[in-house]
């Protein structure tokens, strides 16, 4: 049994949880997503956790906040991409930016392993 206290998501993983479910069709156009508060219970934490994931989801255009009512997935304006393909493409980006992000991190790592066996570089701007 695991002794460790599960971790609680953060804004922007909850964000990522609701444009996946987008893109999947689990909430589709007109659709309401669950109300803040009782969504902030059952994730384990605080409504303004919640509100930032949802501000984050209106940002990129795939929620609209209707003042009393609640956040509801956006209708596509004719000629517009739709939220489900709109949170593909934005799901699809953001895993190649992990992708590249990580490639850049293992250069950068070889480059220091390198520069540890050449030793400082002469010639160096300046020198």
């Amino acid at each position: 049994m695991d002794s460790q206290p599960k971790r609680k998501p953060n804004a922007r993983e909850i964000a990522a949880r609701i444009r996946g479910e987008i893109a999947a069709g689990t909430f589709g156009p007109g659709d309401r997503l669950p109300g803040g508060r009782a969504y902030a219970k059952k994730l384990g934490v605080s409504l303004m956790t919640v509100q930032n994931a949802y501000v984050q989801l209106r940002e990129e255009g795939l929620v609209e906040g209707v003042a009393g009512s609640g956040t509801y997935v956006r209708d596509a304006a004719p000629g517009e991409q739709g939220p489900r393909e709109s949170a593909k493409r934005l799901t699809e980006l953001q895993a190649e930016v992990a992708r590249v992000s990580a490639e850049l991190a293992g250069l950068v790592e070889r480059i220091k392993q390198l520069e540890a066996v050449v030793g400082p570089t002469e010639g160096k701007p300046g020198a």
